[in-house]
This record gives structure tokens, sequence and C-alpha cells, in this order.
């Protein structure tokens, strides 16, 4: 379906897609390729955490025939929040005005990519939601599906943030949200990552949207889920939680005595 209005370069400003990657000499040249077809207009930054397989090398030998595509090299693999990290810092430092983040396997669609620069003309993030009305995974098995959805409820109650899809990874940042997200205190990996930071612009006021998108399971190369993975971002979102809960009472016991 066409999109009501046409996204192009003056309307955001500078566009840049992070994609993380580390063994994925197999899937590198796909996203790539669909990314230029599908925003031409954005430059890429690959973050390589030394993968011994070549997709260091293989993405340097991208980079050498288009301008637009960017490569950093980290000296090992400290996962996928520290990875990100790095990357907006570096999109910070040389003036993008929107920064996406996008999985190297294909999982999130590029040719998805206008739904989140089209949403972000009237937010602060925008989130690809799976868990939203037309949103949806391909491939996935029932268990996951119900882990995914059940995680992203539990999130959601836990921290009082009205998201269903807090735990996904597809996701466009104005830069100035990124300024205001204390990025310098996160410390969180994988999907508690992106919970973190879902967190932080809700509780700063920021507009956070969610628009529907189709996840695919990845095809080629291994899959980095798991159970470390899940078990960090279920134990965060419990202390966070709990604290949240714990600051509530302390401000109702606060009035109260303000009243006595």
């Amino acid at each position: 379906m066409a999109l009501p209005l046409e996204i192009t370069p003056d309307d955001l400003g500078r566009v840049l897609v992070i994609i993380p990657t580390y063994n994925e000499l197999e899937a590198l040249p796909s996203i790539l390729g669909r990314v230029r077809k599908s925003v031409p207009h954005a430059e890429i930054l690959i973050v390589d955490d030394n993968s011994p397989d070549g997709t260091g090398e293989l993405a340097d030998s991208f980079a050498a025939a288009d301008d637009n595509i960017h490569v950093m090299h980290r000296l090992s693999k400290d996962g996928l929040g520290a990875a990100y990290l790095s990357g907006f810092s570096w999109a910070l430092q040389q003036g993008f005005d929107v920064i996406v983040e996008m999985d190297a396997d294909g999982s999130h669609q590029p040719e998805q990519l206008s739904r989140l620069l089209q949403a972000l003309v009237n937010a602060d993030l925008v989130l690809g939601s799976r868990w939203v009305h037309g949103g949806g995974a391909q491939n996935w098995s029932r268990g996951r599906e119900i882990l995914s959805r059940g995680g992203n409820r539990y999130t959601k109650l836990m921290l009082g943030i009205d998201i269903n899809d807090s735990t996904g990874g597809y996701r466009a940042f104005r830069a100035e949200t990124l300024r205001q997200l204390d990025l310098s205190e996160v410390a969180s990996q994988g999907y508690c990552f992106q919970v973190d930071l879902a967190w932080r612009a809700s509780q700063r006021g920021l507009v956070v949207k969610e628009v529907p998108i189709t996840f695919v399971e990845r095809e080629v190369g291994t899959s980095k889920m798991s159970r470390r993975i899940v078990t960090e971002a279920l134990w965060r979102v419990t202390v966070w939680g709990a604290e949240r809960r714990l600051n509530q009472i302390r401000n109702i016991s606060f009035v109260g005595k303000g009243r006595a």
C-alpha cells in the first residue's frame, strides 16, 4: 500500500542505518543491496565485532565501492547494545539527523523502513512493532511467539509504558532523542537494551510511536538469540519494575505525611 506522503532527505535530514554484524558473511550482501534500493538517500554504518568469518573484510569491500556505506571495526564481540552505542556515538559525531537500528539477517525488512521514517515526521522515536494491528512474525514457532508476546506484556505492566513491542530492534531515532537518553549510563544488552532505550524515551515524555512490521526469521546464518539474553531481559525488567513501584509507594507516603 502506498504511503500518503513521500519521504525525501529534506524532510528528516541525513539518515543513517546502523547494522551490527558478527559472522554475517552470507547475509550481508543481500541486506546492503535491499537497503540501498529501498531508501537510496540513507547511508549505512556496518558495526562489525571482529567477525572471524570475514564479514568485516567483505564490509570493507562494499564501503570501498560505495561512499554511502561505512564500516566500524570493533576489537571483540561485546554484545548488541555495545555495538549500537558505538554506532550511535559515531552517528552523532558525524551530524546525522536520524539513526536507524536494523538487523543484518533480513529479519527487519528494508522495504518497510519508509513506514518508520514517515512516522518519525511527528515523533521522537518510532518502533517497528510486531504486536500491533498489521504486524507479525513469519517462520516462528508458537512457543517463540508466546515468549515474545508474554515478555512484552510483562514489560508493559512492570514499567507502566504504553508500548506493545518494546523488545523489537527495528527502530528509528531522531538524533536529539538519543542525546536526551543518557546513553553513557546504558549497560544492558540484547532485548533488554531495546527495552531500556524505549523506557528512557517514555520516561522523558518523548513521543514514541509504533508502526506495524513483519519480522521474518533469518534463512541464512546463525541466530544470536540465547537463554542468557532472555534471562537478562526478564531480570532487569523485574528489577526496574520493582524500583518503579517502590518509588511510587515512597511518593504516596511523602504526600500523605505532607497532608498530615
